[in-house]
């Protein structure tokens, strides 16, 4: 058994604290919005601060946003770091900048502890059935040591490469999901338009060579009107951010991520930044004037 921190308890991070509390593990909870009850009768020990959570565990666990708010709870007042102690372990499983994950590392390291960006992939039903991807930025001794933990998370769990590979995984990740989502639109659009019931075709498309858990999921999101999240529109939308700006640091053009992007801004402005990134395929109906 191992006293593990886990900062960030919302549609992602409650479940799967909860599995590392299954695992056998001490967790020791924050989250701004309150420590689920849930959590606590399972046996999570809830802290009043970032910092409480990491006096008291050995791996901590961030599972939040974005950069500023990863920043915020490592670095702030009362954050993970004035509560480190050398040998202890940071691992960041939020979605962030890449660049600024490996200056986080390196601030962490100079307290003497490690670092691992994990990031993943899976949304909620991932979280929910401890089947993720974990993609990992860590050095192998580092990595090592965390697997075992991320385990009981995910199904898959790969180390990339140093601190930072990770998050440049999952903005690659979240490049082919972004406009996967926007083709099953499409897709499903054009055949609703046509005058062919989007089911059967999605079942019959998930025989074939178009298949995807995107199909599988969205698909049947799209039909059925099931927007609620899920993985929220603005936090892919944030993502895709992440991936244009990267790709201009390295003179790579982008056009479809950007594209995507653009109809991720349009559902934001009909008041869709909570909805599930499935519902871009609302701004398509409007496009076209007709509703799957």
């Amino acid at each position: 058994m191992m006293n593990i921190g886990f900062i960030g308890l919302g549609i992602m991070g409650k479940p799967m604290a909860g599995h590392l509390i299954n695992g056998g593990h001490a967790l020791f909870l924050y989250s701004r919005s309150g420590v689920p009850q849930e959590l606590l009768e399972q046996g999570g020990k809830a802290c009043f601060s970032p910092e409480e959570v990491a006096q008291n565990a050995g791996i901590i666990i961030t599972m939040l946003p974005d950069t500023p708010d990863v920043e915020s709870v490592l670095f702030g007042e009362n954050g993970v770091a004035q509560g480190l102690t050398p040998g202890k372990t940071v691992v960041d499983m939020s979605s962030i900048s890449p660049i600024e994950t490996k200056v986080f590392a390196a601030r962490i390291n100079q307290l003497g502890c490690d670092y691992v960006d994990a990031p993943v992939s899976g949304g909620d039903v991932g979280a929910k059935n401890a089947t993720l991807t974990i993609m990992a930025g860590a050095t192998e001794a580092v990595f090592g040591k965390v697997k075992p933990v991320l385990e009981l998370m995910g199904k898959s769990v790969t180390l990339i490469g140093d601190n930072g590979a990770g998050q440049t995984c999952k903005i690659a990740n979240q490049i082919i999901v972004a406009l996967t989502i926007e083709a099953v639109g499409e897709a499903l659009l054009f055949a609703s338009k046509a005058g062919v019931d989007p089911a059967r075709v999605r079942q019959a498309l998930m025989g074939g060579f178009a298949a995807s858990r995107v199909l599988e999921i969205h698909g049947e999101r799209m039909i059925k009107r099931t927007f609620d999240p899920g993985f929220r529109i603005e936090l892919h939308q944030k993502d895709l951010n992440l991936a244009l700006t990267g790709a201009r640091t390295l003179g790579v053009s982008l056009p479809n991520t950007a594209a995507t992007q653009e109809l991720f801004n349009a559902c934001i402005a009909h008041g869709g930044a909570k909805w599930d990134s499935s519902a871009v395929v609302q701004v398509l109906e409007k496009l076209a004037n007709h509703e799957i």
